[in-house]
């Protein structure tokens, strides 16, 4: 219904060409812009909601004193309902130290809550279908409890900046005694996010809608066949000095695929972005010592890297 609006809007009302680049590529800005702005308001407000039934201290009781690693899965699964980017992550992820959660579990949070969310659900679902989107959810979640895992073997707390992690500064958790309390934290949620992400999500999707109608899928593949079997760790490497949102990232990522990057090599360069940025290491300087921003920094890079080998290596089945 919604592409048919738009259609006979452009060429009906407005009697643009259809065959020109220029038309088609406002087609697929209005086009993709309306229905992930609608989709992502509604999926925000029902995981809002959701979120006021997990107070912060029954999330410490789940995170710790668990056995084989499930504290890490347990955080990295709360990541993935937390609509956040690396940087607005990291209060909650000092809130968790503060509230007395080890370190390696809650760098399984700080690492899966930019990675994975409500929004980039979303949004991949509307871009690549059902099968990419699980296979990146899963991997996101996997990406954080492993990389939690290691950190936590590694025995990083004397690298934290002590005096920032202080126990009397605790945020209380709000009790929510309605549905109708729920519903509108769900819905100021909702607005909230809408409103720092909407110029990153029609950014995003102006970006791809001109790759996708204007740069020729050969340049594309000519800078891949370049890389040969680096081109996984250089899209990782170009992407974590780019810090942006997923909501603007995941549009780029569709449209570099549709041009012929593997879809690894795509995902990995977004999941750069999305997890690791220049201003998230400023961030968190106030809080750890360079030495473990650096480890935190090569352990996660590895672990996306390794990850688009493997999207690549299952590319067949994965968009059969």
């Amino acid at each position: 219904m919604l592409k048919e609006l738009i259609d006979w809007f452009l060429y009906s009302f407005l009697r643009l060409n259809q065959t020109v680049r220029w038309v088609e590529s406002l087609n697929f800005f209005i086009y993709d812009s309306i229905k992930i702005l609608f989709l992502l308001f509604v999926m925000i407000l029902i995981i809002g909601v959701i979120r006021t039934y997990l107070p912060r201290e029954k999330v410490k009781k789940w995170m710790i004193n668990k056995k084989y690693g499930l504290g890490h899965v347990t955080a990295s699964l709360f990541g993935t309902i937390t609509p956040f980017c690396s940087c607005s992550s990291i209060p909650l992820f000092i809130g968790f130290l503060e509230a007395g959660i080890p370190l390696g579990i809650t760098f399984s949070f700080l690492i899966t809550s930019p990675i994975v969310n409500e929004y980039l659900v979303i949004l991949m679902l509307g871009f690549f279908g059902w099968k990419i989107t699980l296979a990146y959810v899963l991997s996101g979640i996997f990406i954080g409890t492993i990389s939690g895992l290691i950190l936590s073997k590694l025995n990083l707390e004397n690298q934290l900046v002590k005096d920032l992690i202080l126990t009397k500064n605790k945020v209380k958790d709000v009790k929510y005694t309605s549905i109708k309390e729920r519903f509108m934290f769900g819905i100021k949620e909702s607005t909230s996010i809408i409103k720092k992400l909407w110029l990153w999500i029609l950014i995003g999707v102006g970006i791809g809608a001109i790759i996708h109608n204007y740069i020729p899928s050969e340049v594309i593949q000519s800078i891949v066949n370049k890389g040969g079997i680096f081109s996984i760790p250089i899209a990782v490497i170009l992407g974590i000095p780019m810090y942006g949102n997923c909501a603007a990232i995941v549009p780029i990522a569709l449209a570099l695929f549709e041009k012929g990057m593997p879809i690894g090599t795509a995902l990995a360069f977004m999941m750069a972005i999305s997890a690791l940025s220049f201003p998230e290491a400023i961030i968190l300087r106030r809080a750890m010592k360079i030495k473990l921003i650096l480890i935190f920094f090569a352990v996660v890079t590895l672990s996306i890297i390794l990850t688009g080998y493997l999207f690549n290596m299952l590319q067949v089945i994965l968009i059969s």
